[in-house]
């Protein structure tokens, strides 16, 4: 399975990492270790199977020119029945455009007409805990409502891992977007 997320400034990035770390201090979650390297993101598309060669060249022409993107973090939720909770960005015209282009120029490799990631079916969020008990769930939900304020930072790089299993994702190609 292959993924494109979206990466953001190492400011933001480090915000959500030092969530991560507290929620595993408190031993309410350890979401964020349980992957090899994990990185705070965006999840933009899902693929089960890409050839690889075509698809980074597609997606180097097409971000070749795209700028960051501006996000705000000003909400939390959860997916239901997931043990999931997350940080959802402000749904922006930009962002919207940036995830249906994306899909659009790249639609060849759209290869689950399913997949959660798809324009109209996406949800855009940056996990902070998975696989909770509704006990957990809670804790984790009043931690960090109670613990932070709005997030405000950028999408400055989009990147494609493989995720051969689900103790690991890999970069395989990324992309800075332009400042």
């Amino acid at each position: 399975m292959y993924g494109l997320i979206a990466i953001f400034d190492e400011k933001t990035e480090q915000v959500i990492k030092d969530i991560w770390k507290e929620l595993k201090e408190k031993s309410i979650s350890s979401y964020a270790y349980e992957v090899e390297n994990r990185r705070p993101h965006i999840t933009l598309a899902s693929y089960n199977d890409i050839n690889k060669t075509e698809f980074i060249k597609q997606m180097d022409e097409f971000y070749n020119d795209k700028p960051t993107i501006d996000i705000t973090f000003n909400s939390i939720g959860s997916f239901l029945n997931s043990g999931a909770l997350f940080f959802s960005p402000t749904v922006t015209r930009e962002l919207m455009e940036f995830h249906s282009n994306h899909h659009k120029y790249l639609k060849q490799f759209n290869d689950d007409p399913n997949s959660l990631y798809l324009p109209d079916n996406w949800i855009p969020h940056c996990t902070l805990a998975n696989r909770l008990s509704p006990k957990k769930l809670s804790e984790a939900f009043n931690y960090c409502s109670i613990s932070n304020s709005n997030i405000y930072g950028k999408i400055k790089e989009v990147a494609l891992i493989d995720v051969p299993n689900k103790n690991k994702a890999t970069i395989i190609y990324s992309k800075e977007l332009l400042e």
